[in-house]
């Protein structure tokens, strides 16, 4: 399937030129991932005056004014100061992180850039967690309103840094009167992101709990950009979600992907990666399943009101999706190597290795008398 050239989709979403006259923007994380592209982006608008990055190293964006250092020291703000916007990107969700450091960085990282934006007079934030924090329940309704309650928990990668993140930037506002935090939550991420997510589509078969109905909405990482512009602008804000239109079924992501599906009953799905992740075999925690699982789609209207749209369709996301991930191999979360997946690649090789690797556990727990 043939997508539109990137430069192409980025000036569709572009605005009409303010003759720089626009706000200068502070851009957090900004040497690499999504922050060097929106670093690149802000820096070839001529509605943003300047561009201030600041990262533990230098990116390679010239036209930017960088400041190198951690978002967790106070210092930053300083570094702050001028700045109209800050963009907080400086996140850490990456799988082989341990969860521990992962969320004392993140934490402690937003809590800094929120008092240091306030101290250097800056008068909006914006933060960008993941559409995640809705939660993915049975009950789920189809579409999930922006307005939705979040009813996530902190039983998947991340998901709880996401969920602090927020509450910080609910009591921002209050604690210092005058600054304002908009929330962008992205769906499914996919450009360049190695999440549980992602890591899904790199199995040689798709894990489906019986009775389960999975829905799928994606994000490509330019919409996203794009989006962080408009907040950045203040042609949006507030809290919300930013995505494909609409959702693809289950069955629609088999079709369109060519992979066939292992189907599962839930207690053994579920018990054996708790199992998995409890003795290291695999990055993610069993709270991972429920986003293949439940519905967790959300409706994007408030960007939609805001004149902005996705320039990316779900099924040209997937498809983007599966050229990335070609070549790679993954069982139960975990990468494998060419030998290990050749072994697994067979008609049964999830499930055997899924099934298999808890039987070696209980084994193990039985030999000592747990």
């Amino acid at each position: 399937m043939s997508s539109p050239d990137p430069q192409v989709r980025a000036a569709r979403n572009h605005s009409t030129p303010a003759a720089g006259r626009g706000p200068v923007v502070a851009v957090t994380g900004a040497a690499s991932g999504v922050g060097d592209l929106l670093t690149r982006r802000l820096a070839a608008s001529e509605e943003i005056k300047q561009v201030v990055a600041i990262d533990e190293r230098r990116g390679d964006v010239p036209e930017a004014h960088w400041h190198i250092l951690d978002v967790r020291d106070p210092a930053i703000a300083e570094k702050l100061r001028g700045a109209d916007v800050v963009v907080h990107l400086a996140l850490d969700l990456d799988l082989e992180t341990d969860p521990a450091a992962r969320t004392a960085y993140n934490v402690r990282g937003t809590q800094t850039v929120l008092t240091a934006a306030a101290a250097a007079g800056v008068h909006r934030v914006v933060l960008c967690t993941s559409t995640m924090v809705y939660g993915a329940l049975p009950d789920n309704d189809i579409p999930l309103s922006e307005d939705a309650e979040l009813r996530a928990t902190a039983e998947a990668t991340g998901v709880g840094d996401l969920l602090e993140i927020e509450r910080l930037g609910r009591r921002a506002p209050r604690a210092h009167p005058g600054l304002n935090v908009t929330v962008v939550r992205p769906a499914v991420l996919v450009g360049g992101t190695d999440t549980a997510l992602t890591r899904y589509f790199e199995s040689p078969r798709l894990l489906v709990v019986a009775g389960s109905r999975p829905t799928w909405q994606f994000c490509h990482v330019d919409d996203l950009v794009s989006a962080l512009e408009y907040a950045a602008l203040e042609k949006a804000d507030g809290e919300f979600a930013v995505g494909c239109d609409g959702w693809l079924e289950q069955e629609e992501v088999e079709e369109l992907s060519g992979i066939r599906r292992m189907e599962l009953p839930s207690a053994v799905a579920l018990g054996a990666a708790a199992r998995l992740h409890r003795i290291g075999l695999t990055p993610s925690p069993a709270g991972d399943l429920a986003y293949t699982m439940h519905p967790w789609v959300v409706s994007v209207g408030r960007l939609h009101d805001a004149g902005w749209r996705p320039q990316w369709t779900n099924e040209e996301v997937l498809a983007t999706l599966l050229e990335e991930v070609e070549g790679r191999h993954t069982v139960a979360g975990r990468r494998l190597g060419r030998k290990d997946a050749t072994a697994a690649a067979g008609a049964a090789g999830a499930t055997v290795a899924l099934l298999g690797t808890a039987a070696l556990v209980r084994r193990a727990r039985k030999r000592r008398g747990l």
